[in-house]
């Protein structure tokens, strides 16, 4: 267990080397949601999350007399911030990452000098593996998220939303492993117990919520996600018994509500948030924190290491949500012209193609007809309606893949 000191000790040894990252309001946000919000941009730390905070406080407080080095099982952020700040330190880093991790964050862990180990297919095998290298070697393992130094690093970020909102009523944060708010909402409840402490899921890895109904951490099933930095199969023992106490609520979301909310940040904040990261505004827009409306509200943008093909595809999948983009099949004629007046329809109705093609083989035994599929933009779900009611008009079938 940390207590308040250590949090405040934590602020202290890591204030030369961690950002004190802005919390500036978000009209754009406020409008979106209702509420009045502001937006805590931990993705500006320099390995882009703030599991900084707590790679840096634990790596401080080693004794490097003795210490051969550090380890951590991880496939992502805490590698990362190992990796950099262990560097700066000069403390001999190695991260074992399950054979999937991105290559990208595999690179820069390496560059970062860390000794990066490939083993396994998912994070438990990884950590094995890590403990037989910790026999071996005597190296000192970090846990990512349920270390005391970690949680008491975390923390720190509810120290600094407390100082830089004032009249504060609420701070959503996500819950992975849970030392992101167990640390930070211990701060925030010691500084301003009134504020609440709302912790958000995705529904692919609800490990909090099934430690609530048991009464203790559980192994849970995950499945893949867009926030995989909260697919952890177990809350922290350490994580879970601090933050219980101090955390209000906790919602989770689902997919499409995630990849709605980094579209969002995107546009409206121009932010490159990961899936982790965007969770909070994919609660405030769920629906299910209503009563926030006209209050004032943080929220944590924990992260922003999301893979550039990933942001591609949820771009892409949050504007099919929101109605911008559409795609449909249309049997026109094959004779000239035939395309032309299905352009015409299209341009007409004020929406852009972006793809079309043409299918001969598969559109049928009428060799004057020909299949297209077409992908267009478009501004919303009433000017789809608009556009198929425009094809309807023109003779022109058409058919809604699902």
């Amino acid at each position: 267990m940390i207590t308040y000191a250590d949090i405040l000790r934590a602020q202290k040894r890591i204030a030369d080397a961690v950002q004190l990252t802005p919390c500036p309001p978000s009209p754009a946000l406020s409008e979106l949601t209702g509420c009045d919000v502001y937006c805590k941009l931990d993705y500006l730390q320099r390995t882009g999350s703030f599991k900084e905070r707590g790679a840096r406080n634990a790596l401080m407080q080693l004794d490097k007399a003795t210490c051969r080095g550090v380890i951590a099982a991880s496939a992502g952020n805490h590698a990362l911030a190992l990796a950099y700040h262990g560097k700066l330190l000069g403390i001999p880093v190695t991260v074992v990452m399950p054979r999937f991790a991105p290559m990208i964050k595999v690179t820069t862990c390496r560059r970062l000098g860390a000794n990066v180990v490939l083993h396994g297919d998912d994070f438990a095998t990884a950590r094995a593996k890590a403990d037989q290298i910790i026999a071996h070697e005597k190296l000192t393992y970090i846990h990512g998220y349920d270390a005391p130094e970690i949680i008491a690093g975390q923390g720190t970020i509810g120290l600094e939303i407390i100082d830089q909102v004032p009249d504060l009523d609420a701070v959503i944060m996500p819950i992975g492993g849970g030392g992101l708010i167990a640390g930070a909402s211990l701060a925030i409840k010691a500084r301003a117990p009134d504020v609440q402490v709302i912790g958000v899921e995705s529904d692919a890895a609800a490990g909090y919520s099934a430690a609530l109904q048991q009464g203790s951490p559980v192994n849970i099933q995950t499945r893949p996600t867009l926030a995989d930095g909260l697919a952890v199969g177990r809350v922290g023992d350490n994580a879970f018994a601090i933050a219980k106490p101090y955390i209000d609520r906790v919602v989770t979301v689902k997919e499409d509500q995630i990849a709605l909310a980094i579209l969002h940040l995107l546009e409206q904040e121009k932010s490159v948030v990961e899936g982790a990261g965007a969770a909070p505004l994919a609660a405030l827009l769920s629906g299910q924190l209503a009563d926030l409306a006209g209050r004032r509200v943080a929220i944590v943008l924990c992260g922003g290491n999301i893979d550039p093909t990933v942001l591609r595809r949820v771009i892409d999948h949050g504007m099919v949500t929101l109605g911008r983009l559409f795609r449909f099949t249309a049997v026109i004629s094959d004779r000239p012209g035939g395309l032309e007046r299905l352009a015409h329809v299209i341009a007409s109705s004020n929406a852009s193609v972006r793809d079309i093609s043409h299918d001969r083989a598969f559109a049928g035994p009428d060799v004057a007809t020909v299949r297209v599929d077409c992908t267009v933009e478009t501004t919303d779900a009433d000017h789809i309606t608009t556009l198929k009611a425009a094809l309807h008009d023109a003779n022109i079938a058409t058919h809604t893949p699902h």
